[in-house]
């Protein structure tokens, strides 16, 4: 199976050629896979170099003269490092702008905490109107990726080396933009996001739990959370996501506000792992494997 940075380059390659507003703004990452689209399309694919500001600047000049910018690079640099300019240049200017990360929260550990982002989508949290996709498998980033690149408004797509094994219907194409329910049980609900899946369906064998999918974390998807966490008398939620611990745990309370309920945020801690490792001992290490999750799992929900 290719990547979902492998798929990334692959198809906005191709886009390149079907949609003549669209662009895209590198800044070195991902420049040698961009090369033959790059010689293709001078003056629509953009590498600026290791300048994260100026990348995000130049994708969203290029909105406010009616192009569909693509920016991509690790999360860190995405999101992290040029923030200021996320906030205002395309926040506070009105244009959108399709951001696309690599990396993670730490894909490539040997490259130390500078190339590791948990908190990229607690950060956009505090900026209005973006919506974040958050996908799986390869297959599901291509479907999120051309329904964003018909749109004008602004998106976050974080692409991860860690995949589940296979792909499901996701976004407005596959009438399937909330969360969708993969297992239904009676014991609680666990929320998986994106590349989380496959370990918490792992972790939960055997459980009587729900079991919902989540590749669109914002905007988030209370109602469906609601219908399936709000049958009972009360409601007991946790919520698997592949970044810091906690990120969506105040939108859970928010749709639950109306019932009784209790909300457990796994993911990313905020202690930094310094002995970098690799991606499964980082995994682990923060309790998202599977035998970590179900470790806390059973220990927050009813027996």
């Amino acid at each position: 199976m290719d990547t979902m940075r492998d798929r990334f380059i692959a198809i906005t390659s191709q886009l390149l050629a079907e949609e003549p507003r669209l662009a895209v703004v590198l800044a070195d990452i991902s420049a040698d896979g961009f090369a033959p689209a790059r010689r293709a399309h001078p003056d629509r694919v953009i590498n600026v170099g290791i300048r994260e500001q100026l990348l995000i600047g130049a994708g969203a000049g290029m909105a406010l003269t009616g192009m569909r910018p693509i920016v991509h690079t690790f999360a860190s640099f995405l999101v992290e490092r040029p923030f200021e300019q996320v906030k205002l240049d395309f926040g506070h200017q009105g244009v959108g702008g399709i951001l696309v990360s690599a990396g993670g929260s730490y894909d490539w550990p040997a490259g130390g905490f500078t190339h590791m982002a948990p908190g990229d989508v607690a950060l956009l949290d505090t900026l209005e109107g973006w919506t974040v996709h958050v996908p799986g498998h390869p297959d599901e980033a291509e479907a999120l990726l051309r329904e964003a690149v018909d749109g004008d408004d602004r998106v976050y797509v974080r692409l991860s080396l860690q995949a589940n094994r296979q792909a499901r219907p996701v976004g407005r194409s596959a009438g399937s933009t909330g969360f969708s329910v993969v297992r239904e049980g009676r014991g609680g609900t666990v929320v998986a996001v994106g590349p989380m899946l496959d370990n918490v369906l792992a972790a939960t064998e055997r459980l009587d739990v729900n079991v919902l999918y989540a590749t669109t974390v914002r905007p988030f998807d209370g109602a469906g959370l609601r219908r399936a966490a709000g049958a009972g008398p009360g409601a007991d939620v946790v919520i698997v996501e592949p970044y810091l611990a906690g990120t969506s745990t105040a939108a859970a309370n928010e749709a639950l506000m109306e019932l009784p309920h209790r909300v457990l945020g796994l993911g990313v801690g905020r202690a930094e792992l310094r002995r970098y490792g690799q991606m499964e001992e980082h995994l682990a290490a923060h309790g998202l494997d599977a035998r970590g999750l179900r470790e806390r799992i059973t220990g927050f929900l009813p027996a």
